[in-house]
């Protein structure tokens, strides 16, 4: 977070100012899912949070603070939740499958979105100087696939020919723009239809004839896995599935 937005280092906090903090962006994460950037404002979120005037300007003097504090918040579910063992580090294409199939496989997905591609659409509408974290928020997410894959051709799982960053950014634009089109249309076919055809694609450059045919169900079943993640539940409520 840039210091000159004057918000409280979280780690100089005691226990309750951290709990205090972490219950502000809890409620400033769903306010802002819900109403946008700009039709967030301090009334509602000091009603929503249970906090004073002085508590929440304590913590946040501004609301590009609020914001980028939120970006942290919401970029470090979605990268915490990408980086766990669940899905091999990416250094498969189970492993991608296993990725799909997790959204795919939550019933809800098509409702609540991805709450980071939603800030990110809000954000991009306003004048606060937060482009750049929310720039690096994504830039991280890619590079968990960009590694991934890189990891694959180091282990001769897909050819050398396949060119890491492209692909990586292909798996994310997929998800992104699936799960819009699945909110749209409130059905997971656009989610799940755009996130296997970037995997068949990932796919052609597959080394091993094991690797050439898709598994059997992929994508129709989450993996065991699969229930709600506790990890991804950043406000707690509608909007923080997809937000990892």
């Amino acid at each position: 977070m840039k210091p000159t937005t004057g918000a409280r280092d979280p780690h100089k906090l005691t226990g309750k100012g951290q709990a205090t903090r972490a219950r502000i962006l809890e409620h400033a994460a769903q306010l802002i899912y819900t109403k946008g950037v700009h039709a967030t404002n301090n009334e509602q979120l000091r009603r929503a949070a249970g906090v004073s005037g002085s508590q929440l300007n304590h913590y946040f003097p501004t609301k590009e603070s609020l914001v980028l504090a939120v970006i942290a918040r919401q970029a470090e579910s979605v990268l915490t939740f990408h980086r766990s063992e669940q899905f091999a580090r990416f250094d498969s294409l189970d492993g991608f499958r296993a990725w799909a199939d997790f959204y795919i496989g939550y019933e809800h997905a098509y409702q609540e979105g991805c709450s980071l591609g939603s800030l990110a659409s809000e954000i991009i509408k306003t004048d606060l100087d937060v482009h750049d974290e929310l720039a690096n928020a994504f830039d991280q997410w890619r590079d968990i696939f960009r590694e991934g894959i890189e990891r694959m051709q180091q282990l001769g799982r897909i050819s050398t020919e396949a060119d890491p960053a492209r692909l990586a950014t292909l798996l994310l634009a997929a998800f992104q723009g699936g799960t819009l089109l699945a909110q749209v249309a409130r059905n997971i076919t656009p989610l799940k239809d755009a996130l296997q055809t970037a995997i068949d694609y990932l796919q052609t450059f597959a080394t091993s004839p094991d690797d050439s045919v898709i598994a059997p169900g992929a994508g129709d079943e989450v993996h065991e896995a699969g229930g709600r993640p506790d990890h991804e539940s950043v406000g707690g409520g509608r909007g923080q599935l997809l937000s990892r």
